[in-house]
């Protein structure tokens, strides 16, 4: 197997990925600072001018991700004046006209998250993590993230009816039907698109990480080894950690020096500060 490349820059990813090729990434994953959020680190982009920063800066994602490639956008609305703004949907919609196809969207439920109250609403559980793809052919290895059928099954299928042993349909008229007898020799499932992870981080230095399972379920899914992914808003270096433990290839686009420093830190191998072009 050839030497896995974990490479991070400093700047703005706008810049940066003018200089990669086109179709050179297999998977974009990337938690970018939500608007008007974390101000003493990243400035805070305000919500109704966050759609227009964002994108140029997929744009350039859409040109250097491979037509079989995938996108993953951790992205969560925020509050203002009272009410939900709308600048995750307006983005949404703009990404489609740019050229980005909206697959599906995942839930990540942070199944840990601090209790808490306000006057009108309870604390967000979960966060959106969106996939946009170029084409509708896409690589994805849906066996890599299979789950444990669970305990359900020992008792449910020890005694099948005569309706188990065959396709029995919805009597609501939805269309939905199930073999039960088909799960008799089946240990593992297809999980959900319900992501249940906790949000706790080993990386104390940044104000907002997301836990390192989350970008390793993804890169699973749509990677394998020695396929290259990027995280154009890398921040403390999470994804490039989980894709170097996973064999691939990672590139990772920082504009804030001590996140910069911190992320070339947490990586477990020497990081070069050269682009990884010059070696290719």
């Amino acid at each position: 197997m050839s030497e896995i490349k974990s490479d991070i820059h400093f700047g703005d990813c706008l810049e940066i990925l003018a200089t990669y090729p086109d179709n050179f990434f297999d998977l974009i994953i990337t938690s970018p600072p939500y608007a008007d959020s974390r101000a003493n680190s990243y400035g805070g982009i305000k919500p109704d001018d966050y759609v227009a920063w964002f994108l140029p800066r997929s744009q350039q994602m859409l040109r250097v991700l491979k037509p079989t490639g995938t996108f993953i956008l951790n992205l969560k609305e925020k509050v203002v004046q009272g009410e939900r703004h709308t600048y995750v949907i307006e983005l949404i919609l703009e990404l489609r006209k740019q050229g980005w196809l909206w697959t599906e969207e995942f839930m990540w439920h942070k199944k840990n998250c601090f209790p808490g109250k306000w006057p009108n609403r309870f604390r967000d559980a979960w966060e959106r993590c969106l996939q946009f793809n170029k084409t509708k052919k896409f690589n994805m290895y849906q066996e890599t993230v299979m789950v444990p059928i669970g305990d359900w099954a020992k008792k449910r299928l020890k005694n099948l009816s005569e309706t188990d042993k065959t396709r029995d349909t919805s009597k609501v008229g939805s269309g939905f039907g199930k073999n039960v007898s088909n799960w008799l020799a089946r240990k593992m499932a297809y999980p959900t698109n319900v992501l249940h992870l906790a949000t706790e981080t080993g990386n104390r230095q940044h104000s907002a990480v997301f836990p390192k399972e989350l970008p390793t379920w993804f890169i699973k899914l749509f990677t394998q080894e020695n396929g290259w992914v990027l995280d154009p808003f890398c921040g403390a270096g999470t994804t490039c950690q989980a894709a170097q433990r996973l064999s691939r290839h990672s590139v990772g686009i920082e504009i804030k020096q001590e996140y910069y420093d911190l992320s070339k830190a947490n990586l477990s191998t020497p990081v070069s500060t050269t682009l990884i072009l010059d070696s290719l």
